[in-house]
């Protein structure tokens, strides 16, 4: 189903002239509204009469994390704060948070987008939406919300967490579609396990997941142990929330950008300068729509490669692979680039292992050390009585396994330390820190 053939379906030498003028739009707001963006193209030399071309775009300067960090907390915005009628905020890592903001359009467009990811994903008017993104300064709850009451969706607010609820409203109330991260899909499919559920005996069959990396072979484990279809979804709070991208259930292989709304760019992570499709490289994103926080070329750190090639659904927007790493996720270790999404495709096909890992880099004396921190399944832990400390001879041959497939593929000798189900720490929103390096380069 596509929400809204004018717009998803529309010829790209169609689609191409509406985005231009949006472009020239947005270029010339935000260099008379938004001060850091009048010094950057002052220092860029470049004006915004001069933007007549899409190639321009290249030619207009990055933004970047550092830049709401600098203007924190409303120093982006092109509208008076008065003017705006929400603010949310991303959690951030270290320090202030990345602070964003909506006028009552931009709550629209918002809207407009996540129903078509539901569309996209299997949604239909009337079906029952259980909503298990977490509501409140993080956009991922509210923001699939209103595109689920958009599009005429029974929507179940229930937020994360709290999974024997979760089940009781799956079974009770009839949800035909839910949204939550992948990983808490999984977390959702070992409980009903435990309970005697079998896939696909709920009326569960769409799961919109997303909100942090995965791969394919765990859109596999999803979809058998679950019963559903699971479709990838991708946004972030900077451009506007969920709702930048996602898959069509026709093809499920790539995530359809919505260009009427956003421009998308992959460039070198070090040149800055663009790549072609099918070349992977860091995504970037120009907002041609939003009015409150509009950004330009905005670097999201995200790795991921483009797809122009038509797609049997009929959209014509181009489709962004999924995300393989993060330019300050990737590990360089002893000369060989590691990334997260690597460790998961190798670990995922092991019936023993969960896909709740962290990794660990440190040095000692001059030679980097990776260390895999694992969690295993409920079920391997189960035959050790609650006595899982690592130490068993079964715990220790499964840690060589790993240790194997992750030379394998990565082409270093990892330690692997396998640890109990729900040991290693989350944060509030349930998501795990993937990555810790303890080096001092």
């Amino acid at each position: 189903m596509i929400w809204n053939p004018e717009m998803e379906a529309m010829p790209r030498a169609s689609l191409e002239a509406l985005q231009l003028r949006r472009l020239q739009e947005v270029v010339r707001r935000v260099y008379e509204r938004v001060p850091l963006y009048r010094q950057k193209f002052d220092a860029a030399g470049i004006h915004p009469d001069r933007v007549q071309r899409m190639d321009d775009l290249r030619r207009l300067p990055f933004t970047t994390k550092s830049d709401f960090r600098d203007t924190y907390p409303f120093g982006l915005f092109a509208v008076p704060v008065s003017s705006t009628v929400r603010v949310h905020a991303s959690s951030g890592t270290t320090g202030k948070p990345k602070v964003v903001g909506y006028t009552q359009n931009d709550i629209q467009v918002w809207a407009e987008v996540c129903a078509r990811c539901l569309a996209a994903s299997g949604a239909a008017p009337g079906d029952v939406f259980q909503n298990a993104y977490g509501y409140g300064l993080f956009t991922g709850g509210l923001g699939m919300h209103y595109g689920a009451e958009l599009m005429g969706l029974v929507v179940i607010p229930i937020s994360g967490g709290n999974t024997e609820r979760q089940i009781m409203l799956l079974r009770d109330f009839g949800a035909k579609v839910i949204a939550c991260t992948p990983s808490y899909a999984l977390t959702l499919a070992e409980a009903m396990a435990a309970q005697g559920i079998a896939p696909g005996s709920l009326n569960l069959r769409y799961g919109v997941l997303g909100a942090e990396p995965w791969t394919e072979a765990m859109r596999d484990e999803i979809e058998a142990r679950l019963g559903i279809a699971a479709l990838n979804i991708y946004g972030l709070s900077e451009v506007i929330g969920p709702g930048v991208s996602n898959e069509c259930l026709e093809e499920k292989n790539g995530a359809h950008v919505f260009e009427d709304h956003f421009l998308v760019e992959v460039v070198d992570p070090q040149s800055g300068e663009n790549l072609p499709p099918g070349e992977p490289g860091e995504l970037v994103f120009t907002t041609l729509t939003k009015e409150a926080l509009p950004v330009i070329r905005y670097r999201t750190g995200d790795i991921a490669s483009l797809n122009l090639a038509p797609c049997a659904c009929g959209r014509t927007f181009v489709r962004m692979s999924r995300i393989v790493g993060r330019t300050d996720d990737m590990l360089i270790i002893r000369g060989i680039n590691v990334y997260p999404s690597q460790v998961e495709a190798a670990l995922v096909g092991l019936p023993e292992m969960s896909p709740h890992y962290q990794l660990v880099v440190t040095r000692e004396h001059t030679l980097d050390v990776l260390e895999v921190k694992v969690e295993v399944t409920d079920g391997f832990a189960r035959q050790f009585g609650g006595a899982f400390d690592g130490d068993e001879a079964e715990v220790q041959e499964l840690a060589l396994r790993c240790r194997q497939k992750l030379l394998g593929v990565l082409g270093i000798t990892a330690q692997v330390t396998l640890v109990p189900p729900g040991k290693l720490p989350r944060s509030e929103g349930g998501k795990l820190r993937r990555v810790i390096d303890q080096r001092r380069l």
